[in-house]
């Protein structure tokens, strides 16, 4: 997912510590939703420049400006910050680099995975089924991560578990109190019985107390490199409580499911602004579609959070044909205008901003490789950043996007175009998906374009 604040920030950002420094100011605490107030002490007619990113109505601000962004997807950038066998800072570098050189200004990254027996589940994880181990190389690599988007004027948006099982997620949770799981694809256990499964997650007390020790644990965390609280970090721009959580895989178990799920989001709102104040809290929502198309469920779930998301997935949702692209596009674009459309409108209504921070389409013909042929991806891609051109020149409630997602320099190691577990070439595409799918690589020149001129239009908005 992307965001771009001014080009001007860096600077300012070193002009407003010196002159805090001066004045002896101290940063002061942002209510949820709302711009920090001046701090105690500063002097008479000086106002500090808050360095935090908040909410002030349909709007980000920043240093008192409208924060807009283009940004990416980028799960495994933690595990590229490790100095370890499983990490490549060089790699780091070079693919920070190349994002910010396409304006790319925001990570959308994970922050949390749960090693566990699932098929195609990371490993290494952040933690393992015994609570209170955290593998502390991969929260150095978090760390690391954290100073090198620092260093570029880039932030993060850091997800704290997954609906879904490629990181373990809430499946993995209930297996460390039930020794219970289903895999997801299972034929076994045919749609949506993995969902039904997983949406268990929301009403076990055990698991949700494993849950919200790695929170508590994290969102404390003292930066190890930096000595800085991960609260008092500007880098971080937003908590979120999930990767795409569903509060049940149908109709009548989304409904028996709603009081236990929108209680998980309001008690983990409430634990992550009890230690810190400073950051904003999402929940990581696909919209509609991840809420069995009721716009009630999606707008009940946003209540005590602070901007909406939404997911775009035109593949995933049988809206177009990988095999038939050219076919199958127009129809899905008419689907895809309609979604984006439909979350403005439940943005607005409560004037809230809103981030379209997944999008993916696939590569031509159904390929993975780089250098096949784009030619659709582009156009969905072209789609995508007209909608939020257009909703950003009106002063709409849309902020940016993050799209889905940057492979960079990673290649599939393997004929299957499937990640093995324990493999380290990581890419966009996550371990239960085939390499290269809706990965963005290095070599995708049109598709960079686009992300490009999107930046500069959206950098260039007032």
């Amino acid at each position: 997912m992307t965001f771009s604040p001014s080009r001007r920030s860096a600077l300012l950002s070193t002009l407003s510590i010196a002159v805090v420094a001066a004045l002896g100011v101290t940063g002061c605490a942002k209510q949820p939703g709302s711009t920090p107030e001046s701090a105690a002490g500063a002097a008479p007619g000086v106002a500090e420049v808050p360095q935090f990113v908040t909410v002030e109505g349909p709007h980000f601000k920043l240093k008192g400006e409208t924060y807009r962004f283009v940004g990416a997807n980028m799960w495994y950038a933690a595990y590229l910050g490790a100095d370890t066998a499983f990490g490549d800072r060089e790699r780091l570098h070079k693919e920070l680099d190349d994002l910010k050189a396409l304006g790319v200004t925001n990570l959308r990254i994970l922050a949390s995975s749960e090693l566990s027996p699932l098929k195609n589940s990371l490993d290494p994880a952040f933690r393992t089924k015994e609570n209170g181990n955290y593998n502390a190389e991969l929260l150095t690599g978090l760390d690391y991560l954290l100073v090198e988007l620092a260093k570029r004027d880039m932030k993060g948006v850091l997800y704290l578990t997954n609906f879904w099982e490629w990181s373990g997620g809430m499946m993995a949770h209930l297996d460390y109190v039930t020794g219970e799981y289903i895999n997801n694809g299972d034929p076994a256990h045919p749609w949506p019985a993995f969902a039904k499964h997983a949406a268990q997650f929301y009403s076990n007390e055990q698991a949700l107390a494993l849950y919200h020790d790695y929170v508590r644990f994290l969102v404390s965390r003292t930066n190890s490199i930096t000595g800085k609280a991960y609260a008092d970090d500007p880098t971080i721009m937003a908590w979120q409580l999930s990767n795409e959580p569903r509060q049940g895989g149908d109709e009548d178990d989304s409904a028996k499911n709603q009081p236990a799920y929108l209680k998980w989001i309001s008690d983990t709102a409430k634990l992550i602004r009890s230690i810190d104040k400073n950051h904003l809290v999402s929940l990581g929502h696909e919209g509609t579609m991840g809420a069995v198309g009721n716009a009630q469920y999606v707008l009940d779930a946003h209540a005590d959070i602070d901007y909406l998301t939404g997911h775009i997935w035109p593949q995933n949702w049988s809206w177009v044909d990988g095999k038939d692209l050219p076919g199958t596009f127009d129809a899905g674009a008419v689907k895809t205008q309609a979604y984006i459309d439909q979350h403005i409108a439940l943005a607005t209504q409560l004037n809230k901003p809103l981030v379209f921070e997944e999008f993916g389409f696939p590569r031509d013909d159904g390929q993975y490789e780089p250098g096949t042929p784009t030619v659709w991806k582009d156009k969905f891609y072209a789609m995508i950043y007209k909608a939020v051109e257009e909703a950003v020149k009106t002063g709409g409630p849309v902020a940016g996007s993050n799209f889905w997602a940057w492979g960079g320099a990673g290649r599939a190691l393997n004929a299957d175009y499937h990640m093995k577990r324990g493999e380290t070439a990581y890419m966009g595409d996550p371990p239960h998906e085939p390499q290269g799918w809706y990965s963005v690589f290095n070599t995708d020149t049109s598709t960079q374009a686009l992300i490009k001129a999107h930046a500069l239009k959206i950098s260039s908005v007032r």
